[in-house]
This record gives structure tokens, sequence and C-alpha cells, in this order.
């Protein structure tokens, strides 16, 4: 099996979110854009204040902003991981999670899955949200 050339590989770093430290916000491949887990950090390296609804806000709009920084638009998600510190809380917000997502994205759904964790990165992130999309 011969290695990809790194010319093929595209790295993305939008200078408008936090500066990443042992990751790439996005790898592009042709046309496929694999998009690395977003919490809510704001570009100065903070999450944003607020519960689950502020955070998952955030933490979509770093996974749109990197993928369209790639190339990309949020219409072409593949799929979508969402981990979660607190799946019953997710649930009670579900319809103003949902109107943030048509905002964001739209009203498609790519194949999804959320995954409750026991924490994550940062320890007052309550999302992370990584996902896979065609460009």
């Amino acid at each position: 099996m011969e290695a990809v050339p790194m010319s093929e590989i595209a790295l993305v770093n939008p200078d408008t979110l936090a500066k990443p430290s042992g990751f790439t916000h996005a790898v592009r491949h042709g046309d496929v854009v694999w998009l690395a887990g977003q919490t809510a950090l704001d570009a100065a390296g903070e999450i944003v204040a607020g519960g689950i609804v502020e955070q998952f806000r955030q933490a979509l709009g770093n996974v749109v902003t990197a993928l369209r920084a790639a190339g990309g638009d949020p219409s072409r998600f593949l799929s979508v991981t969402i981990y979660l510190t607190d799946i019953p809380d997710y649930q009670a917000h579900g319809k103003e999670i949902g109107a943030v997502w048509r905002e964001l994205v739209g009203t498609d759904y790519p194949a999804m899955t959320g995954v409750g964790v026991t924490g994550l990165w940062q320890p007052e992130a309550l999302v992370e949200i990584q996902a896979v999309a065609a460009a």
C-alpha cells in the first residue's frame, strides 16, 4: 500500500479558532474533511459561559468554522459524533439544541452518534463535537 503524499493532505487551522496544541482543527484529503473534536472554546481559549445550549452552539460553531476553512459546507456532513458529560441535561434541552443545529447547519441530519463520557479535555466542557464531511 502506497502512502499518501503530504502534498495531497491539507492541514487547516483557522485563525478565528483557539490555537491548537497537539492536533489540527481540520484535515482535508481529496473531497473529505476530518474535523477534530471541538469543545466550547472561544477564540481566546476559554470555555463559553452558560450551560449545555451555549456550549453546544460554540462547539458546533467551531466545527463549522473549521469545515468552512477547509473548503467544506455543513450541509455536507457525513457523520457527527457528540460527546456529552451529562446526557439527561442534553436531552432536557433537545428543542433548543435542535434550533441551534438548524440555525448553523440546516434541516438535514447526517449519521450521528451521542456518547456519554465521564469528562472532556477541559474540565468545564459539557460537550465535544467531532465530524467528517464531504467537501
